[in-house]
């Protein structure tokens, strides 16, 4: 009495579709994974984890910038 059945799973399936869109949900899908995988890695600890590939380090979309501080006279 209290359980979904496959038929109700498919309404709210399509009910969400239909009001966030498939592009929207294969993003928050896509930013999920990065996330569960970053936390796994976080969990394992620095010294378990094998050297990493330099390029794959920095995401490609983070601008590199150096702050400096102004000197006020």
């Amino acid at each position: 009495m209290g359980g979904l059945s496959l038929g109700h799973w498919l309404i709210v399936l399509l009910v969400v579709v239909l009001i966030f869109g498939t592009k929207k949900l294969a993003n928050m899908g896509s930013d999920l994974g990065k996330a569960v995988k970053g936390f796994k890695d976080g969990v394992k600890g620095e010294d378990e984890k094998p050297a990493a590939d330099p390029s794959q380090l920095a995401d490609k979309t983070t601008i590199n910038v150096e702050a400096r501080e102004k000197n006020r006279s």
